[in-house]
């Protein structure tokens, strides 16, 4: 009977006490969640001019991309001309103090940047910063 008891004994000291280990893991798991940065991106890459006043705006959150061919994209989706209006109007609803960025591509048409700058007007917006990388 003695013998029992001391084999339960050693059991019950041998064993590996996980809630330490777990609560470092989820505190490390909080830790990058909370430090992480998330990039807004218009869902196409171009290559826009070089402005050796360029300067750079915190509170960009929606992004517009023309393409060198003239091809619009926001939120990594292209769209037809005559829908961006209506998309970034809804899109500046849901945040209301976030301003639009155009980043336009160095060999896309100036008529069409126009094109973009005036659907974005009829559509309320006021706040419109054009994209430009230092040199």
């Amino acid at each position: 009977m003695r013998r029992s008891s001391l084999l339960n004994q050693e059991q019950d000291d041998t064993e590996v006490n996980l809630t330490p280990m777990l609560d470092v893991v989820f505190i490390l798991l909080i830790f990058f969640i909370v430090t992480t940065s998330f990039v807004r991106e218009s869902g196409i890459e171009v290559d826009p001019p070089q402005a050796s006043t360029a300067e750079v705006q915190s509170q960009a959150s929606i992004l517009i991309a023309i393409t060198g061919e003239g091809d619009v994209w926001v939120d990594k989706q292209p769209l037809a001309l005559s829908a961006l209006g209506p998309v970034v109007a809804r899109l500046q609803a849901e945040r209301p103090q976030s301003s639009v960025v155009i980043q336009a591509d160095k060999s896309s048409r100036s008529g069409r940047l126009v094109e973009v700058m005036d659907k974005l007007r009829q559509a309320g917006v006021d706040k419109i910063a054009l994209a430009a990388q230092q040199p």
